[in-house]
C-alpha cells in the first residue's frame, strides 16, 4: 500500500492537545476500547496509532462500516452505465418477478434500497433468512413494505445485502472483484475480502476486513470529492448524493448522531457525515475541518466516541498557525507504546481445566503453562498460543495473555485481531474448571463454531 503523505499536526493548522484530550476520553474508560486511529487534515495523516496486538498492517472486520465500500460498487456501476437508482428492485430479480405480486413490494427502486428507505419498519434480515436462506433477497421481497417506499427509515441488513446482489449480477463479478481495479488498486489498498453468503456471493452489509489507513483512504476519496491523485475515481454527483440526506430518520428515537437524516449507506452526523459498523468502527468526514477520521474499537457506547470526538478534535482543527511543536510532541509520546489492558497479577501456575460454563460450547478443556495456553475443542481441534509477561503475543490471528489475579484465579484474555472481540477464560484453581465469555458477542458467527471460524473468519454461518 502506498503511503499516504504524513506530517505534524502543527504544519496543518491541528492543535495536538486536542488529539491528546480525545485519546485520554475513549483510552481506559470504561466501556471503551481503542484498537486503532488514524487523523487525516488536509490530505496529510497528522495522528496514527495502533493498540497492541492490533497492527498497521492488520485487517479487522468492519461490520457495516463495510456498507461505505458497498455504496462505492454502486457509484462506480452506475457511472458505467450498469444499474439505475429509479429502476425497481424485482427487475434486476427477473426470476422472482412471477412471486414478487405484491404492488408494495415491486415499487421498492434501488435508490430505496440504498437509502434503508424500501418501506419496512423495522429491521427484515432475519425474516428475510427464515423465508429463505438460501436466497435472501427473495426473502426480503417477499414480504410487502408496511409503511411507504422512499420515505420510511429503517435500517435494515436486508436492503444493503439486496444492493449489493444487483450489483454482483450487473457485473458478473463479486464485490471484491469489481472494487479492486477501479477502487482498492488506485487507492493503493492491499488486502481486503468479504465474508461470502451464499457460496459466491459477498455479503455487502457487513463481513469486509481490510486495514484502518484503507478506510481512512476512502474516507479521504469522499472528502476530496472522488478524485484521488488527480484522477476522478468517483463521479462527483455520486459523491454528493450519497453524502447528503435522502430519507429523514429523525423520527427513530435513536442517539443524536443516529437521527440526523441517511444517505447511499452514509448516516449523516451533527458534523459531517460518516460510515460506522458495531463495537466501534469508524470513519468520519469532516469537510468543513478538511478532516477525516478512522477509527476501529471495541465499545456499545459508539455515541460516546463521537461525543469524544466532537468535544476535542472539532476545537482542535483550527486554521491559521493552531498547534505548537510541543504540543506534537505530547501527542507522539501519548501514541507511542499503545497496547490493549489487561490485569496486573502473577506468574500463570500449570494446570488443567475443564469447562464449567462457555460461551463456546464446543471448548471443553485449556491447559496452561508459564509460556503458552492450549485450547481443545469437541472433535478434535486444538490450538496452543503463547503467552509472554507484559505482551500480547500473535499465533494466527488470536492474542493471548494471562496473569494469576489472585491466589485461586487464573485470567486469561483471546484477542482475535482479524475482529473487534475479546473472550475471556476464568479459571479456578480450586476446581479445575473455567468459565468462557465474550465481552462483546461476535454477530456473523455462532457460539457453536469453532474458535477457528472466529479467529479465521471464513465461516459466516450467517442463518
Amino acid at each position: 500500500m502506498a503511503s499516504v503523505p504524513r506530517c505534524s499536526p502543527s504544519a496543518q493548522d491541528t492543535d495536538a492537545r486536542g488529539v491528546v484530550a480525545f485519546l485520554d476520553a475513549i483510552d481506559g474508560v470504561a466501556g471503551i476500547e481503542p484498537h486503532s486511529v488514524m487523523l487525516l487534515r488536509h490530505g496529510y495523516v497528522i495522528a496514527e496509532g495502533w493498540w497492541a496486538p492490533y497492527a498497521p498492517q492488520g485487517v479487522q472486520q468492519l461490520y457495516s462500516l463495510g456498507k461505505l465500500f458497498t455504496a462505492t460498487a454502486v457509484g462506480l456501476a452506475r457511472a458505467e452505465g450498469r444499474l439505475d437508482l429509479d429502476a425497481p428492485v424485482v427487475s434486476y430479480f427477473p426470476e422472482l418477478a412471477a412471486e414478487i405480486t405484491d404492488p408494495r413490494s415491486r415499487s421498492i427502486l434501488v435508490r430505496h434500497i440504498a437509502s434503508m428507505s424500501a418501506g419496512h419498519t423495522t429491521e427484515q434480515w432475519f425474516r428475510a433468512l427464515a423465508t429463505d436462506p438460501a436466497e435472501p433477497v427473495r426473502g426480503f421481497l417477499l414480504e410487502p413494505p408496511d409503511g411507504t417506499p422512499g420515505v420510511t427509515f429503517a435500517y435494515s441488513q436486508s436492503t444493503t445485502y439486496t444492493l449489493a446482489a444487483i450489483v454482483q449480477r450487473v457485473t458478473g463479478q463479486t464485490l471484491t472483484e469489481f472494487l479492486r481495479p477501479r477502487l482498492f488498486e488506485p487507492l493503493g489498498i492491499g488486502e481486503a475480502f468479504w465474508l461470502p453468503y451464499p457460496a459466491g456471493r459477498e455479503a455487502g452489509f457487513a463481513g469486509l476486513h481490510t486495514t484502518t489507513e484503507a478506510v481512512a483512504r476512502l474516507g479521504q476519496l469522499y472528502l476530496q470529492g472522488g478524485v484521488w491523485e488527480g484522477r476522478q475515481l468517483l463521479a462527483p454527483e455520486w459523491v454528493a448524493a450519497a453524502t447528503r440526506a435522502q430519507v429523514d430518520n429523525s423520527g427513530t428515537g435513536a442517539t443524536p448522531d443516529w437521527t440526523q437524516g441517511y444517505g447511499f449507506q452514509f448516516w449523516m452526523s451533527r458534523h459531517g457525515y460518516r460510515g460506522d459498523g458495531a463495537f466501534g468502527q469508524f470513519c468520519v468526514v469532516l469537510p468543513e475541518q478538511d478532516a477525516v477520521l478512522a477509527l476501529t474499537a471495541e465499545t456499545e457506547n459508539m455515541q460516546g466516541v463521537l461525543d469524544a470526538a466532537w468535544a476535542h478534535l472539532l476545537p482542535a482543527l483550527g486554521d491559521g498557525g493552531t498547534g505548537s511543536a510541543t504540543a506534537d510532541a505530547l501527542l507522539q509520546r501519548r501514541l507511542t507504546g499503545l497496547q490493549l489492558p489487561f490485569p496486573e497479577g502473577d506468574a500463570v501456575p500449570r494446570g488443567e481445566f475443564t469447562a464449567a460454563r462457555s460461551a463456546l460450547p464446543l471448548l471443553e478443556r485449556i491447559t496452561l503453562a508459564p509460556t503458552e495456553l492450549t485450547l481443545y475443542e469437541k472433535h478434535g481441534a486444538t490450538t496452543t498460543l503463547r503467552l509472554h509477561a507484559g505482551s500480547w503475543p500473535v499465533t494466527g490471528h488470536i492474542a493471548a495473555r494471562a496473569t494469576r489475579t489472585s491466589p485461586d484465579t487464573v485470567v486469561a484474555h483471546l484477542q482475535l485481531v482479524r475482529s473487534a472481540h475479546k473472550l475471556r477464560l476464568t479459571c479456578d484453581l480450586r476446581t479445575g474448571t473455567f468459565d468462557a465469555e465474550w465481552r462483546t458477542v461476535p454477530l456473523m458467527t455462532r457460539p457453536e463454531t469453532p474458535l477457528a471460524a472466529h479467529a479465521y473468519p471464513t465461516h459466516p454461518n450467517f442463518p
